[in-house]
């Protein structure tokens, strides 16, 4: 048996709309390495965590691991729970060729210890990070058309919601994300990282924009973004 650390990541945002959800993950990854003769030593999980880079505690402590000895494979779900950048693939796929461990993708059926695994592990991120590009060319095209003409764009912001007032769509507050505000800006004067605020959050049950409990970083930094958009316009924050 070939010792492995699995690995499982979802972004905040991903959560709701992708069915690669944590326990998803942990299902195909555990059910892999039962078929294909691995045995994990760990499960490392980075919770809402971008893949846009590698500086996340999740993968640092998987590669930790095998760079210790530990397991001579890294098993996940689909290449873009391990990484959404083609530099970030290469450089990983560099260390596992030079260091002698491999990269197992359950979705792709990729084995980057053979040849063909690492030419379709670099094709499919590639592509991968062509179409999100080419997309947001299109997308920033469509936007640019729409503001042209005169059309106001986007969700609102988090602590409001949009409202027709006499045949004008405007921004009206919501009073129980106002008051998510109000805390947000009191933990952030106190010193606070937004992981830490995520985990308060959830500690007092306090419901998300979707409805649900579960908060990360990337949902609490748009809350942030609110109230530093609501300071340039208004100076000191009021709720």
């Amino acid at each position: 048996m070939t010792p492995a650390v699995g690995y499982i990541r979802v972004s905040t945002d991903e959560q709701a709309a992708s069915g690669l959800g944590m326990d998803a993950q942990e299902h195909s990854v555990r059910g892999y390495a039962a078929l294909y003769g691995l045995t994990l030593v760990s499960l490392e999980v980075d919770d809402g965590w971008s893949g846009k880079s590698l500086r996340r505690p999740g993968i640092g402590r998987a590669l930790a691991r095998i760079e210790a000895g530990e397991a001579t494979a890294l098993v996940f779900a689909k290449l873009d729970r391990l990484t959404r950048n083609v530099r970030d693939l290469g450089d990983l796929m560099e260390r596992a060729a030079r260091d002698g461990w491999a990269m197992h993708s359950v979705g792709e059926k990729i084995d980057t210890s053979t040849a063909t695994g690492r030419m379709l592990a670099n094709m499919i991120v590639t592509i991968a990070a062509w179409e999100r590009e080419t997309t947001g060319e299109r997308t920033k095209a469509a936007l640019a058309a729409l503001k042209r003409r005169g059309a106001r764009l986007g969700r609102a912001p988090f602590g409001y919601s949009h409202a027709n007032v006499q045949g004008k769509r405007v921004m009206i507050p919501v009073p129980a994300e106002q008051e998510v505000l109000a805390l947000c800006q009191e933990w952030a004067d106190s010193g606070l990282t937004l992981r830490e605020m995520a985990s308060e959050l959830m500690l007092r049950q306090i419901p998300a924009r979707d409805g649900g409990l579960r908060w990360g970083p990337s949902s609490v930094a748009c809350v942030m973004r609110t109230l530093r958009e609501v300071q340039n316009s208004h100076g000191a924050l009021r709720v």
